[in-house]
């Protein structure tokens, strides 16, 4: 046992307390998070100076490269490998030759030997500038690396970066390259801005949750999905940081649990993405897109997290932030890059001026026969003394040695005109310099200009900004399961093959059951759940559905009056138990019917004998009976005993129709009235839309529906409402007008008379009375002509939409515009329903009147009791 005193102890927990905090400061600052000055991490940084160093205008080999990178970075070549493959599939910085990889199928590139890279002229404009580098020494002390590059640009936002450090992560997703540089400039000039991102890869994206790139935020993105014909769907572009593999993954899962139906799965990627989703003749094509986002990963989300180094310390900044940062400093380094320029040109100006004073003056024939060193630079500064004031800055000794280094061919050569031709031309550099000293911002903004210039083009957005619906999962399952029913025993489930079919379901639907004693109940499709015994009803529960209506007729207690209520189920709560009838005991109801669309038939119904009675049958309309919530007690029919209620006749909707607006910012139909107005749809009621391609269609008004195209046209369609068409035809160079009226039909219509590729609709309305006001050019002697109006439905007869129309102008020079009656704004219809009809009591007689919907549910406030007659 050692019993030195003097030798320390140290606790394991103080030497994990130090150790891991140099290991976490180690991942942090120089391997997981960039620094926000020039947006790399350390292997990338290395990479870069490497390439620098190797740059001679030709390709090198990568192996070579990742070699001569070790000199700098303490890892292995793999890790070096792999941050120059993604750094060079960002195509900003590196240009690559051979094959590195697919960044659409996640094919990895090919081995280091085989693949060559040189900085693009990007790179190397923007990077590297040793003169206002910082140096430091490399992990072995053999080497210099730069701290950070001297970027000026906002690398960090076009290249975005992803890193786990410990106890913290960055991500940074990459925007757009000429969104960035406008960005900057408005920067510059103290203006607003916004900035959201912008992938390679393309799809969609919602933004309404960035939150600026900071903490908590959220990105949604979609693969761009298409419909290619009636069967057939198409991606055309993938979610962000997924590739088709992953992609068409997901889709065979969510297909193998029985999310989505699809028939086959064919992926023809090379150069863009195409991967056709072949469905099956009886899948609605909408619906399945809707499926693919709610359960595949043809919708991502996405949590950015834009941590980055300033100095030696990691922040949470917003991309505002990081922006402002490094537009700051670009305008630092280009100031200093000046300021540098400005010193390099004052020391020519200087020297050439000296030379030009040594040289004209012939100072060089003074020292002709001196024989020291020391005598002749004193004889040369002698020399130049009556001439100090011609010059910026005073003589020095260095300044003396160089001109002792002129060659004899150089004095022989002297020509006094070309010099004082250079020195007018530094002198000119020198103006230009300071005056970009004196306007930095400007000079600054110029700066981002030119980059926008040289390097913008082919750098459009790609990926699309969208506000996005929300899927309900439910609605958009595949209705695989079959659900059925044994009443009297009280179970429902997805297993009760033997007994009563009910419909179709999937697993994520509800199923909504009615007792015989008047209790409803709402639980999830299940195998076998028990609901309770006597069930009369039992179906598919649709959340929110406010068309549905139930009409019942009930008796309260054993022995009570009878009841009948008409009323719908928007919402409630899973297993919970809903009394319909009433909570007293032997309450049963005695009629019971769903309606889809709020048919209200009529029924007898027939009562006990009775010597008090001189009629057994009643006969009543559910139409005339008020549509009300499920808790309301409903009119009361009689007091008597009833021996049984009978189907009379089937009835009709007695619903209004259904109004539809277009909401353009998700592209989808609703009720709730966002958006642009359709009209009130009922039955088979169609929408026309008309898209950029000119192919027109009829489609119904389903609010599942997507419009991803762009459209011309999106309105109610009316079979006796001509269209006014005025279209350009790219092979005769003219342009004209036709009316028709559409097929009413499901196929699409092109109106279009050819396929040239300048062929275009230029105009198109359904309003009547459109006027044209047609400015034809000058005639021959230069005389204004009068503006012609025309009224378009004047113009042409309605045809068939195959027809070709006649020429719209007289002097194809003519320039028009248009002039569309106001719009006449139709009431709103009723959402709910239109005015029922009500029972009213009065003296002993039945009266039926119109009331409004919007009555108290309470049954102290319904309708009268039908007359002591029955």
């Amino acid at each position: 046992m050692d019993n030195n005193p003097e030798k320390k102890i140290t606790k394991v927990s103080g030497l994990y307390r130090e150790w891991f905090l140099d290991y976490a400061s180690y991942v942090i600052l120089d391997r997981a998070i960039p620094s926000v000055y020039d947006g790399f991490k350390p292997v990338q940084r290395r990479i870069l100076h490497s390439m620098k160093e190797l740059e001679d205008g030709r390709y090198n080999k990568v192996a070579n490269i990742v070699g001569n990178t070790m000199k700098y970075h303490p890892h292995g070549d793999a890790s070096i490998t792999d941050a120059m493959v993604q750094l060079g599939q960002k195509n900003l910085l590196i240009d690559t030759q051979g094959n590195w990889g697919n960044i659409l199928t996640g094919d990895s590139a090919a081995a280091a030997r085989y693949i060559e890279a040189r900085l693009t002229p990007f790179a190397l404009e923007v990077v590297f500038n040793p003169k206002t580098t910082h140096w430091a020494k490399s992990y072995d002390g053999r080497n210099e690396e730069p701290v950070d590059f001297p970027v000026k640009f906002p690398m960090l936002l076009a290249l975005g970066v992803e890193g786990i450090g410990v106890g913290l992560s960055t991500k940074v997703v990459p925007h757009n390259f000429i969104e960035l540089i406008d960005a900057s400039i408005a920067c510059l000039n103290h203006q607003e801005f916004q900035l959201f991102p912008d992938f390679q890869i393309g799809g969609l994206v919602d933004v309404s949750e960035y939150q600026d790139g900071s903490r908590g935020g959220r990105l949604r993105c979609r693969a761009r999905i298409i419909q290619k014909d009636k069967n057939t769907l198409c991606i055309t572009e993938l979610p962000f940081g997924k590739t088709t593999d992953e992609l068409k993954d997901s889709i065979v899962k969510a297909t193998e649990r029985n999310k989505i139906k699809v028939k086959k799965i064919e992926d023809n990627t090379s150069g863009t993405v195409e991967i056709l989703i072949h469905l099956f003749p009886d899948t609605n094509a909408d619906r399945t897109i809707d499926a693919l986002y709610a359960f595949t990963d043809c919708q991502t989300s996405i949590s950015p997290n834009a941590c980055v180094i300033i100095g030696d310390t990691p922040a949470f900044l917003s991309i505002s932030d990081i922006l402002k940062i490094n537009t700051k400093h670009t305008k630092e380094l280009l100031k200093r890059e000046l300021e540098i320029e400005l010193g390099e040109l004052e020391e020519s100006w200087h020297f050439t001026s000296l030379e030009r004073i040594f040289i004209e003056n012939r100072i060089y024939r003074d020292i002709e026969e001196i024989k020291t060193w020391e005598e002749v630079l004193l004889t040369i500064r002698n020399g130049l003394k009556p001439f100090e004031n011609q010059l910026n800055r005073e003589i020095t000794p260095e300044d003396i040695i160089r001109l002792t280094e002129i060659r004899i061919k150089r004095i022989s050569r002297f020509d006094l005109d070309k010099f004082k031709q250079n020195i007018a031309e530094l002198e000119k550099k020198i103006a230009t310099c300071k005056s970009n000293l004196k306007n930095l911002t400007a000079y600054a903004v110029r700066y981002y200009e030119n980059l926008k210039k040289k390097y913008g083009e082919g750098r459009e957005r790609k990926t699309e900004i969208r506000v996005f619906d929300t899927i309900n999962m439910a609605k958009v399952a595949v209705a695989n399961e079959k659900l059925y029913i044994n009443k009297e025993e009280g179970f429902v489930g997805t297993s009760l093959k033997k007994d009563e079919y009910i419909g179709d379901c999937s697993l994520l639907d509800d199923v909504i059951s009615f007792r015989k004693d008047g209790i409803m109940k709402v639980t999830k499709v299940e195998a076998k759940t028990f609901i309770g015994k006597n069930i009369i009803y039992a179906e598919v529960f649709k959340k929110g559905d406010d068309r549905t209506i139930y009409n019942m007729v009930y008796r309260e207690g054993k022995d009570g009056p009878v009841y009948i209520k008409r009323f719908s189920v928007t919402g409630v709560t899973r297993a919970a138990e809903y009394p319909l009838a009433s909570s007293l005991p032997g309450s049963e109801v005695l009629y019971f019917s769903a309606n889809p669309n709020g048919e209200a038939e009529r029924i007898n119904i027939h009562l006990k004998s009775n010597p008090r009675l001189k009629k057994l049958k009643i006969e009543l309309d559910f139409a005339d009976i008020l549509i009300k919530g499920r808790g309301s007690k409903g009119n009361m029919i009689t007091r008597y005993p009833v021996k049984r209620v009978e189907l009379r006749e089937a009835g009709i909707s007695t619903l209004s129709t259904r109004k539809i607006w277009y909401d353009d910012t998700v592209r989808r139909l609703n009720i709730e009235g966002r958006g642009k107005y359709l009209g009130s749809f009922q039955g088979d009621d169609k929408i026309v839309v008309l898209n950029t391609n000119a192919e027109l269609k009829l489609i119904n008004f389903d609010l599942q529906n997507r419009f991803d195209d762009e459209y011309l046209l999106l309105e109610k369609f009316d079979i006796e409402k001509p269209f006014t068409c005025i279209y350009y035809d790219g092979e005769k160079k003219l342009e004209y007008i036709k009316r028709f009226i559409p097929e009413n039909t499901s196929a699409v219509q092109n109106n279009l008379p050819n396929e040239h590729p300048d062929t275009k609709i230029l105009y198109i309305t359904s309003s009547q009375g459109v006027k044209a006001h047609i400015q034809a050019p000058p005639d021959k002697r230069g005389n204004e002509r009068q503006e012609e109006i025309l009224i378009l439905d004047e113009m042409i007869a309605v045809k068939g939409y195959k027809s070709i129309g006649k020429q719209f102008l007289k002097f194809p020079e003519s320039t028009y515009h248009f002039e569309e009656p106001p719009i006449v704004e139709t009431p709103a219809d009723t959402l709910e329903g239109a005015p029922a009809k009500i029972l009213e009591v009065t003296e002993g007689h039945i009266s039926i009147s119109n009331e409004d919907s919007d009555k108290p549910d309470s049954p102290e406030q319904e309708g009268g009791t039908i007359p002591s007659l029955f």
